[in-house]
């Protein structure tokens, strides 16, 4: 993967930093996009984004696109929304599947025709367990779902073009935002917990260890599969 571009999207935290840091160590250029750039040391060429903003994104993509020959493509950003059914905003239903799909459709549009033309390309999309099914997150799970359904439709049409497509399904990870939510020794981390056999949650690098495989020349027969790294959460029989 040396010397390899690989475009991230929400580089700047969690799975996205762990991830840009591990390709910067595998001697990768990486192209991060965040909506927060400030006092960032990023670890390759960090653009100031909002992705919620489709023209905006549109007009980043585009310089992206002019500087860069992007060789790979991570879609990691995401944002958590809970709601029980008969509660669900159609507003909060959009904005879920306008930041998992929408994006990550935008973002590969915008360098797939370049990687068919070198016959050559990497797509990993960053999904997640709650698409398995989970009280209250709806929105956010039926949104994680359709981005499974772009991996492997892309995975079937970008085959014969020697690209592969493929989705990483992280458990619950030791995320800043996670933290907020479920404290430490609180009801609801015990209740996360109680889901995950390993007894335990992700560390971001263990996420991005997985996506980088992905990456790398040694998957290259690999395509439109989904990598739980859930410590056995979605294991048949597990709930």
């Amino acid at each position: 993967m040396k010397d390899k571009c690989v475009l991230v999207t929400g580089a700047t935290k969690g799975i996205g930093w762990a991830v840009s840091r591990r390709l910067a160590d595998m001697g990768c250029h990486v192209v991060g996009l965040a909506r927060q750039t400030q006092d960032i040391d990023f670890p390759g060429y960090l653009y100031a984004c909002d992705l919620a903003n489709a023209g905006e994104t549109e007009e980043v993509l585009r310089v992206i696109r002019e500087k860069y020959p992007v060789d790979g493509i991570v879609n990691n950003v995401g944002a958590l929304d809970h709601a029980l059914l008969g509660e669900i905003e159609l507003a909060q239903l959009y904005t879920a599947f306008d930041i998992h799909v929408r994006v990550a459709v935008q973002v590969t549009q915008a360098f797939v025709s370049a990687m068919k033309a070198r016959r050559d390309g990497r797509i990993v999309n960053v999904c997640g367990h709650l698409g398995l099914g989970s009280s209250g997150h709806t929105s956010y799970g039926a949104a994680k779902q359709g981005l499974i359904a772009c991996t492997r439709s892309w995975a079937l049409e970008l085959a014969p073009y020697n690209i592969t497509v493929n989705a990483v399904s992280p458990g619950p990870v030791e995320t800043e935002p996670f933290r907020a939510a479920h404290p430490i020794g609180s009801e609801q981390e015990q209740r996360v917990l109680s889901t995950v056999p390993m007894g335990r949650f992700a560390r971001p690098e263990e996420i991005a260890s997985a996506v980088t495989f992905f990456l790398n020349a040694e998957a290259a027969f690999i395509t439109g599969q989904v990598l739980g790294v859930d410590g056995g959460y979605s294991v048949p029989g597990n709930h």
